[in-house]
């Protein structure tokens, strides 16, 4: 059962730890999507302030609890603060990892930190050069998986490719999407245009054992040409963002402009629109390539998205998406798109 436990930073994220212990709550309880057995979450925090949480919110269904004093704060410098605080429950949740307790750590805390932790401690998989965030939206109606979303934010071409195999693996294994198409971000369709990294990394994904399909434009995200887009770190990261912030924005706009026409409940008519751009259906963002599963949630990430990151943590195990990822990449033949 340990391989199979999912780490749960308690503290970690703007609404910790009450939303933290709610979520993990839903995530056993019959109104969860998919309940998972009670014996799967360990719960990493103060344990006395856990235990009155769990109290506060219905009582504790049976969790296992692992002590930590610590907190790294959202806008604490993930280097300085994995030093100083050791006892962290980030830096807990890891090590609850690498000594095997946990086959899998989920955190809605600072982003920087989780990555610096996972990496350092418990190292890449067989063969991967540089991890990547996978982030999963489904503004078209079904999934688009972004990789890499800040955790490289300057890659070199061969981490470019393996982001499409580690991709286009998650997509199958995690996503149900069966020979994921992958595209490369870049500034024309053509195979010419860009970088001479997007220039080399266009020439390795044609050989690499996935469905690529090509470049693709900034206007076409929404598209459908692909269910796995590949970019650097730093474009991801701002990419994501300003979608997500405009898709809101504007869903909040129109309806402005509904009721000041007096069109009835437009909230509940654009219910669908709201819950697609919803980052809490899919929980958190896989640290692909790190020797563990590690997801990172929003920071802002309610009970819901807690929720459904612990499910998303227990399906990429129950999977055996890293052992996939670690066989693509050694062996072409058993790659996502063979």
């Amino acid at each position: 059962m340990p391989s199979a436990r999912i780490a749960l930073d308690v503290m970690g994220g703007d609404k910790a730890p009450d939303a933290i212990v709610r979520g993990a709550l839903l995530a056993v309880s019959p109104k969860s999507r998919q309940p998972l057995p009670v014996e799967r979450i360990l719960l990493v925090g103060d344990e006395a302030l856990v235990r009155a949480k769990l109290a506060e919110f219905g009582g504790d269904p049976g969790f296992a609890i692992r002590h930590a004093t610590q907190v790294i704060g959202m806008a604490e410098s993930p280097a300085q603060a994995l030093r100083a605080k050791p006892d962290s429950t980030i830096v807990s949740m890891t090590l609850a990892c690498k000594q095997g307790e946990a086959g899998a750590a989920v955190s809605m805390g600072n982003t920087g930190a989780v990555v610096g932790a996972a990496t350092l401690m418990l190292g890449t998989l067989p063969g991967v050069k540089r991890p990547g965030i996978a982030v999963t939206t489904a503004l078209t109606g079904k999934p688009l998986t972004v990789i890499d979303m800040g955790a490289n934010i300057a890659p070199k071409a061969e981490h470019l490719v393996q982001y499409g195999v580690m991709g286009s693996i998650y997509a199958r294994d995690c996503l149900g999407q069966e020979g994921a198409r992958v595209a490369l971000l870049n500034i024309g369709e053509e195979e010419g245009k860009g970088t001479d990294l997007h220039k080399e990394a266009y020439k390795l994904l044609q050989a690499a054992p996935i469905e690529f399909v090509g470049n693709l434009e900034g206007n076409e995200l929404l598209s459908g040409k692909a269910e796995v887009l590949i970019t650097d770190g730093f474009t991801g990261n701002v990419m994501l963002k300003l979608m997500e912030d405009l898709a809101g924005f504007m869903v909040k706009l129109t309806l402005k402009e509904l009721a000041q026409h007096g069109v009835q409940a437009p909230a509940q008519a654009l219910a669908n629109i709201k819950k697609s751009i919803d980052y809490s259906e899919y929980g958190g963002a896989p640290l692909l390539g790190v020797n563990g599963v590690v997801i990172i949630g929003h920071g802002r990430s309610d009970e819901n998205a807690v929720a459904n990151a612990l499910i998303q943590a227990a399906r990429a195990l129950d999977a055996g998406m890293n052992e996939d990822i670690v066989a693509g990449l050694q062996n072409p033949g058993s790659g996502a798109g063979a």
